[in-house]
């Protein structure tokens, strides 16, 4: 908890304040965001946030939404505007400057002080105040827990606690994680006394889904999904033809990889995409494998234990085979 003492003391005026988080924020990113936005905010501060990138439509019901600055060709210019005359850049939900993207240089190049609050593994970032903690179930439990460090429990409100809520709720997995704990399930119970109706923050994340999402899930089960029981891996390979075919959007191919880590004696998950001009990985596993340190030795990435993302330099096909070489390194580890 580097400087969170002098923190409070900081924030003790009025400060012009930006809070950004990773690309392609999920629910923990935002909820995370816009929780402590409506604190800071509340608290008389001058506070944005700026993503690095659009985010999907099943997150914009939370409330702030409409102020969220979205980094695009067109607005750059302006979030870096901001980023470059905030007393304070708040740093959510990640541990290295690559995962935002564009905005890493006006980041590093920023003369207000840093805010880092996170729980991934293998921290890059050095920030002038920091809630580290690389066993915390979500960055929500952690913007919960400073709230409480700057004794603002009482003013947290229901659009605070939802945003909490909401990213608890996805990054444990609906509370089916390792990572899930005690300390989780009484600060749930501590943001149901603030206002969370528990039913409608599943509904509007879970059960949204659009007729082409819906379709999009039955054709990759049915004709994308690749089994090897005798190596315990699953995996998906979706092209780009696939993702115009079925006029995916951002999120929509969330929780597709959980499908294939549901069968029965498969440990290993992946689903390998090729979405504008990139080939994006994501890895999931259950056990002591740890698909963070794969990801990161052989995709660019990194991420959780059981959680991963990568990002290949080769096409699509050229992956899917690198990939599939490195099953048996994967079968070797596992056994």
């Amino acid at each position: 908890m580097k400087e969170l003492g002098t923190l409070k003391t900081f924030l003790s005026s009025p400060k012009k304040i930006v809070i950004t988080t990773h690309a392609n924020p999920d629910a923990d990113a935002l909820g995370s965001s816009l929780g402590l936005h409506h604190f800071l905010k509340n608290r008389g501060h001058n506070c944005t946030v700026v993503t690095p990138t659009d985010y999907p439509e099943f997150l914009h019901w939370m409330e702030g939404n409409d102020e969220v600055v979205v980094n695009n060709n067109d607005t750059h210019q302006h979030c870096a505007k901001l980023i470059s005359e905030a007393d304070l850049i708040c740093c959510l939900d990640f541990n290295g400057l690559k995962r935002i993207k564009n905005l890493d240089e006006p980041v590093k190049n920023a003369q207000g002080k840093t805010l880092l609050v996170d729980h991934h593994l293998n921290k890059e970032i050095e920030a002038d105040f920091e809630l580290w903690d690389d066993k915390a179930a979500a960055t929500a439990e952690l913007i919960f827990d400073l709230i409480k460090i700057l004794e603002g429990e009482s003013e947290i409100n229901t659009a605070i606690a939802e945003a909490l809520y909401a990213g608890i709720m996805t990054d444990t997995g609906s509370f089916k994680h390792g990572s899930t704990s005690a300390k989780i399930h009484r600060t749930v119970a501590d943001l149901m006394d603030h206002g969370v109706n528990v039913n409608k923050v599943s509904r509007l994340i879970y059960d949204t889904n659009s007729l082409n999402r819906l379709r999009f899930i039955g054709y990759a089960l049915m004709e994308k999904l690749i089994v090897n029981m005798d190596q315990k891996v699953a995996y998906f390979v979706i092209n780009a033809e696939e993702h115009e075919r079925f006029h995916l959007k951002s999120g929509d191919t969330e929780g597709l990889v959980n499908y294939a880590l549901s069968i029965k004696g498969i440990v290993i998950a992946a689903i390998i995409m090729e979405k504008n001009g990139e080939v994006k990985m994501s890895f999931r596993s259950v056990g002591d494998y740890a698909v963070n340190d794969f990801a990161a030795a052989h995709f660019n990435g990194g991420g959780h234990k059981n959680a991963a993302g990568g990002l290949s330099d080769l096409n699509l096909e050229a992956t899917v085979e690198k990939f599939k070489s490195l099953i048996p390194e994967l079968q070797h580890t596992l056994i």
